[in-house]
C-alpha cells in the first residue's frame, strides 16, 4: 500500500505514453482537465472523479490542464491475506471489470469526506509504528466500503453483500483461466453449477450471459496484446486458438473487425 499527491508523482503516474499495470489504483482527482484512456475506455479528468485501475490494465493519460489530486495503489495480497479471502476484491464492482464504469463523479462533500480517510493513510505513513500495517488495512477496507457504496448508488449496481458467491467465483476463475478455458461448461464444470445456472446468475449481477463475459473478457485481453510487437501467429497461439482463421473468424465476429484491421487503426 502506498499514498502520495499526484503532482508530486506526475512521472511516475502522469504517464502519457500506453503502459500496463501490476497493481490496483484508486485516483481521486482535485483539479485538471483532460482525459484518462483505460484500455480502450475514455475518462474524462475533471475535479471530484474517481478512477479506478486493476492489474492488467493498459492506460495512458491525455492531459490539457495540471491535474492535482491524490493516488492510492496496492497490491492484491495487501487485502486478500488479512481477510483469508481470494475473491476479496472481487466483491467490488469497479475492479475487474469489463462492463461497469471504471469512474465515478462524487459530489463535493462526499468527495471531501472521501480525502479525509485518504489522508489518514498518508498520516499514518508518516508516523509508522509496529502496528501500522493492521491499521492501514482497516483504512483502506473503510475507503474501500465508502466508494462502494456510491458507486452501486449512482450505477445503481448491487452491493458485493448481495451478490451471489458463484458469481465472485466465476470472475475470479475467468481471470486465471480465460486463455486455455474459452467455454462457460469449463467454468461450471470447475465451479460445480450448471452452465444453465452460471448463466442465470451472471445475467441477474452482470446483465450479461456466462459466454459473454468470457468473450468480452478474451477480446479486451487480445486487443491489449495486439498493441504489443508480438505478431498475430504469436497472439493465436498463447490464446490457443487451433489456427488464424478460427482466431479471425472469433475476433471479427465481437469487434466487427479483424485484427489485423483493428491494429492498422491503432
Amino acid at each position: 500500500l502506498d499514498v502520495g499527491r499526484i503532482e508530486s508523482l506526475k512521472n511516475f503516474v502522469l504517464d502519457n505514453t500506453p503502459h500496463c499495470i501490476s497493481f490496483y489504483e484508486i485516483l481521486f482527482i482535485e483539479k485538471g482537465e483532460g482525459s484518462f484512456i483505460l484500455d480502450e475506455n475514455k475518462i474524462p479528468v475533471e475535479p471530484c472523479t474517481v478512477i479506478f485501475t486493476s492489474p492488467g490494465q493498459i492506460r495512458r493519460w491525455n492531459i490539457k490542464l495540471p491535474v492535482k489530486g491524490y493516488t492510492v495503489f496496492f497490491e492484491k495480497d495487501f487485502l486478500n491475506l488479512f481477510f483469508a479471502d481470494d475473491l476479496f476484491l472481487y466483491r467490488f464492482p469497479f475492479f475487474h471489470q469489463y462492463f461497469n464504469p471504471s469512474n465515478m463523479k462524487m459530489h463535493p462533500k462526499a468527495f471531501r469526506d472521501s480525502i479525509k480517510l485518504v489522508n489518514n493513510i498518508e498520516h499514518e505513513f508518516k508516523q509508522l509504528q509496529n502496528d501500522s500495517s493492521h491499521l492501514l488495512r482497516s483504512l483502506l477496507y473503510q475507503l474501500l466500503i465508502i466508494l462502494n457504496r456510491y458507486y452501486a448508488t449512482i450505477y445503481h449496481r448491487y452491493s458485493g453483500t448481495n451478490i451471489h458467491p458463484d458469481f465472485f467465483r466465476f470472475r475470479s476463475l475467468l481471470e486465471k483461466e480465460f486463455i486455455m478455458n474459452h467455454r462457460v461448461t469449463d467454468y461450471s464444470n470447475s465451479l460445480k453449477i450448471s452452465a444453465n445456472q452460471l448463466n442465470k446468475i451472471c445475467r441477474k449481477y452482470s446483465g450479461f450471459s456466462a459466454q459473454q463475459l468470457v468473450h468480452n473478457r478474451l477480446i479486451t485481453e487480445i486487443k491489449r496484446q495486439l498493441r504489443s510487437s508480438k505478431s498475430i501467429k504469436e497472439i493465436v497461439y498463447e490464446f490457443e486458438f487451433s489456427d488464424p482463421s478460427n482466431f479471425n473468424r472469433f475476433f471479427k465476429k465481437i469487434t466487427g473487425t479483424t485484427a489485423q484491421q483493428y491494429r492498422n487503426n491503432l
